[in-house]
Parts: structure tokens; C-alpha cells; sequence
């Protein structure tokens, strides 16, 4: 089914329909806890729970030390962290084979929701792609692939052409190998609409979400309302604007910064954890979690709204320097960018 891209008008109106009902939304969403004391929102309409928290698989897996990595991801699943983030491209497949061992130990692939990304434009890339994570993540099936970095403007296109990467998703999907399909990408809200106008009904949607993003080109505005309109599962990441700079250059408290995602009608926040600290004072943000009101967001927009207008706080909507190595090798762009 293909859906058209409605006009600014009505984007535009969505979207502060979008912000006015976030804090709502985002209690009515938070009712279910699970054994870890960590809430659970479902999955657009999947039929899936998970936890809204989600362990990135690019910090977690960082460590020099392999073994590091590893107590790491066991430690996370073991709180209760059921969500699980990767891409096939993520330290050079690196992160995916720390991942698997550590989800092949105690039986834990069982108790968790795994998702990884594709890179593959074409069905053969795809197909190696996911050939390769599924060899290192050591299981049969993936319960979420996302199309990753979905950031160039002929992207959308580029995957459903023919031969593209969709075919290769398509017959997974018939195969058992994945469950479920999404994209992700965080650069322009107009070329996530593109995806989004595309003839397949998505699972999941991933995009920058944060303090900043409400008075930027953004995708808290434009995009997230059509998701719950459709009910697609929307998944937030840089709540932190990529390297932490809204809490280190901008000021605003790491609380603040999550509260204000997690208050979103969105099914997860994908977290950038790279260490037991981090891992801890995460945990205990949502495990105390309550949705922002009126008062305490419109504080923190307030606060935001000076700095956000020019993009300085989300250089990975401006700038190629968050673009993945593989996505702009495959557009003629140099891999080595700073």
C-alpha cells in the first residue's frame, strides 16, 4: 500500500498535535513494568513489548577489551535491558560478533528482542549483509532488520528499484529470517517521509529525538506524528545530540535530556551505553521514570529554543561527519571525513 505525503499544512498541524499529547501518550505507554523494574511500550502494531530502553550496539561493544564488551551486554540483559541494537557495519562487524557471543552465553538470545541493520542498497549487498549478521550474531533469525542510514535523498529510491535492497528483505521475511522490518536514518525528515510514502507498511521507524530537535528540522514534528497516526513503532535516538554535547556544551541535565524523549509517544530510546556507569544511571532514569507535564517540558523547551535554531547541537543533520563510512563510500564520498 503506498501512502502520500501530506502537505506542510497538515504536517505542521500534526505536529503540535504531536508535542501537546507526548506527555499523555507517554504515561499511558508506561503502565506495564517488567521483572527488571524497566517499563514496556509495544512495537507499533507488532504485537511485540519491549523495554524503552534499548542497548545500542555501537558503545556497548567499543571496549578495547572484547571481554569488557561482553560483562556489558550480559549485565544489561540481566537487568532487565530485553531491546538490543546493532548494524552490520558497526567497528567492522566487530559489534555484532561481541554481541553474539554474549547473547550465546546462558541462554540469553532467548530473552531478548534483537535487532541489527542493513546497509546493502542493492539484494546482493543486502543479502551479504545479512548472511554476515546473522553468521555473527550466532542466530537463525533477526526479530528486527532495519534498512540503515537512510540519509541520502536518493536512498528510498535506490532501495526499492529493482534489484534493490527490499527484495532481499521481502524474501528474509518470507524465510523466517527476520520477523520484522523498519529503516532508520538522521539526517533530513523530508527523506524519511520519502521512505514512508513508499509501497511497504513499516514495523519501526528510527530517527534523532531530543531536546534540540523540536526547533530544528525536525523530526519530532514532521515525522513522528504520521508514525503514531499509522502506528508504526517510533524509535528515538542521539537524545544526546551525538557525543553528549547537549549535556556538555548546552547544559541541559542528562535527566532532563532522557525524560523528555521518554515522554514522547515513541516505543524505545535506542542509548548510546558504553560502561557500567552509564549503564547504572540509565536504568535508574527509567525504572523512576514519569512523563514529563506541561510545566517541566515547556521549561526545557524554553531553555533549548535559543540554541537549537542554527543545528550546532545536531551536527548529524548538517554535516557528514555522523555519516557511516560504508553509506558515503557508496555514494562517491570520502571515507576518511573527520
Amino acid at each position: 500500500m503506498t501512502h502520500q505525503i501530506p502537505n506542510r499544512r497538515e504536517f505542521l498541524q500534526a505536529g503540535v498535535a504531536g508535542i501537546t499529547v507526548a506527555g499523555i501518550a507517554g504515561a499511558a505507554q508506561t503502565e506495564k513494568i517488567n521483572a527488571g523494574g524497566i517499563p514496556l511500550r509495544p512495537l507499533g502494531r507488532t504485537g511485540e513489548m519491549v523495554t524503552i530502553l534499548c542497548l545500542g550496539g555501537y558503545h556497548s561493544t567499543r571496549h578495547q577489551d572484547e571481554a569488557e564488551s561482553i560483562r556489558l551486554i550480559q549485565r544489561a540483559v540481566d537487568e532487565g535491558i530485553s531491546f538490543l541494537d546493532n548494524a552490520w557495519d558497526y567497528h567492522d562487524g566487530v559489534a555484532e560478533e561481541r554481541m553474539g557471543k554474549a547473547l550465546a552465553e546462558g541462554g540469553r538470545r532467548d530473552k531478548v528482542f534483537l535487532m541489527t541493520k542493513c546497509c546493502g542498497r542493492t539484494a546482493s549487498d543486502a543479502q551479504k549483509n545479512l548472511d554476515d549478521s546473522l553468521r555473527r550474531l550466532k542466530t537463525d533469525h533477526l526479530d528486527l532488520w532495519q534498512f540503515h542510514e537512510v540519509i541520502y535523498d536518493n536512498d528510498p529510491d535506490w532501495i526499492f528499484d529493482k534489484g534493490g535492497a527490499i527484495e532481499t528483505a521481502l524474501r528474509a521475511k518470507q524465510q523466517g529470517k527476520i520477523r520484522f522490518l523498519g529503516f532508520t536514518g538522521h539526517k533530513d525528515p523530508a527523506i524519511h517521509l520519502k521512505m514512508l510514502a513508499k509501497p511497504y507498511d513499516w514495523a519501526t521507524v528510527q530517527m534523532p529525538l531530543n531536546v534540540m530537535d523540536g526547533h530544528f528540522r525536525s523530526f519530532q514534528k514532521l515525522v513522528l506524528p504520521e508514525l503514531v497516526k499509522r502506528q508504526i513503532g517510533p524509535l528515538g535516538m542521539k537524545s544526546l545530540g551525538g557525543a553528549g554535547k547537549i549535556v556538555s556544551d548546552a547544559g541541559v541535565a542528562i535527566e532532563d535530556a532522557l525524560r523528555y524523549v521518554l515522554s514522547l509517544p515513541i516505543s524505545a530510546l535506542v542509548s548510546g551505553i558504553d560502561s557500567m556507569q552509564v549503564l547504572e544511571q540509565n536504568l535508574k532514569i527509567v525504572r523512576e521514570f514519569k512523563p514529563l507535564d506541561a510545566s517541566e517540558r515547556t521549561r526545557i523547551e524554553r531553555q533549548t529554543a535559543k540554541l537549537a535554531g542554527d543545528g550546532r547541537f545536531e551536527l548529524f543533520k548538517t554535516s557528514k561527519m555522523y555519516d557511516g563510512k560504508v553509506h558515503r563510500g557508496q555514494h562517491g564520498f570520502a571515507t576518511d571525513i573527520a
